[in-house]
């Protein structure tokens, strides 16, 4: 069940960066431009927010199973016809689909976690999930290029149908059914944008939700601004930035582990404290080497706390958002807590480009800001009347 449901998490990177290095070819075989090109990205990331808000109240009033197996089903059918796309605006319309359908393993994944475990162990087992997903991210870029070698870049789209056949019929054959009948929401549409309101007028849960958001937005900035500050600025080659990239990756899954292992013994607040407060030290001393003109030797340590301590938020801040939330309303908590993500990590991208490529201060200050209000918001948004009763 790990495996299946770190798999199904794993979607996401895998359709957002294994076909990034194809980008150059997509846009030369399509006869387009950059702009359009990069919208193809923008659909994606889109689709990902939006399919979550759908698919986890859909699964909260059918089950998990049943719209899970319907999501990666549609997936793969619409990775093939983002193959088969004869324009680049097909393609970015078919990519919106793509990561709509996707979004339906990402977010139920989780619900089922949900289903089975609540507070530690659910931190616990969304840490051992950190696995798959720090792994995900350096490997899709690499199997991307491999694939370039011996196929064109619909081919790369053509493998991730394949993923989805295949998470198709490993969730078919290995994960039941986890939300009885009787334990599901009714309503329809009214009752499921109830329980939205109500979620979102929780301030606990606003502030987990926020939390993460924020968090998850730093990642999106620096895996966007990163390959132009280190390659182009701190004259990093290629191969010393896919090194650095793959450490910092090791450092995420590292600290999740850590996590994991503490979760049970540490409140689970007191973990998600930690580790915002070393993701703000450190991205305060990026941004205030960035700005002394210091060279590698602060810099990348600075990247490398930033990026590790996400191991200690995501994972935390996820399962507290969830803990204690009925099984009935568990998809639509998800489905909340991916919106956060996918919405302000997609909005917050572009700003590590503010100003030009010929400056590291645009992603470094927009990193810090987005870690400082990560950290407002999970210690005083967050923060319950009964601290205890969220440990």
């Amino acid at each position: 069940m790990i495996f299946i449901l770190g798999a199904l998490t794993a979607v996401a990177p895998l359709s957002i960066d294994m076909y990034l290095p194809a980008l150059p070819q997509l846009t030369e075989d399509l006869s387009t431009d950059a702009v359009r090109t990069q919208l193809t990205l923008t659909a994606c990331v889109v689709g990902l927010a939006v399919g979550q808000a759908i698919a986890g109240p859909l699964s909260d009033a059918f089950g998990r199973r049943r719209p899970l197996l319907i999501g990666v089903a549609a997936y793969a059918v619409a990775s093939l016809l983002c193959a088969l796309a004869p324009t680049v605006e097909t393609l970015i319309a078919l990519r919106l689909v793509q990561g709509a359908t996707g979004a339906a393993g990402i977010v139920i994944a989780r619900a089922i976690v949900r289903d089975r475990y609540d507070g530690a162990a659910a931190a616990r087992f969304f840490s051992t999930l950190m696995l798959v997903n720090g792994l995900a991210p350096i490997l899709a870029p690499v199997l991307g290029g491999q694939l370039l070698r011996v196929t064109p870049w619909p081919g790369v789209f053509a493998v991730l149908s394949g993923i989805g056949v295949a998470l198709f019929l490993a969730a078919l054959a290995g994960l039941p059914e986890t939300l009885p009948a009787g334990s599901r929401a009714g309503g329809g549409v009214r009752a499921t944008l109830a329980t939205f309101r109500g979620l979102l007028a929780d301030r606990v849960f606003a502030g987990y939700a926020l939390a993460l958001g924020l968090s998850f937005a730093s990642m999106f900035v620096y895996i966007s601004g990163s390959p132009f500050v280190l390659q182009d600025l701190y004259g990093l080659s290629p191969q010393a930035f896919s090194l650095a990239f793959g450490i910092n990756a090791v450092g995420i899954v590292a600290a999740g582990q850590v996590g994991g292992r503490l979760a049970g013994r540490v409140p689970l607040r007191r973990l998600l404290g930690c580790g915002v407060a070393v993701a703000a030290a450190a991205a305060a001393a990026l941004l205030a080497a960035v700005l002394a003109g210091a060279g590698l030797a602060i810099v990348l340590p600075a990247l490398f706390l930033v990026v590790a301590a996400q191991g200690m938020v995501l994972p935390n801040a996820t399962a507290l958002g969830l803990t204690g939330r009925p099984p009935r309303v568990a998809g639509s908590a998800s489905a909340l807590l991916g919106v956060a993500q996918f919405a302000i990590g997609g909005a917050a991208a572009p700003l590590a480009g503010l100003g030009g490529t010929g400056t590291a201060v645009p992603m470094a200050a927009a990193i810090a800001a987005l870690v400082a209000g990560a950290a407002l918001a999970a210690g005083i948004v967050a923060r319950p009347a009964t601290v205890a009763s969220q440990d």
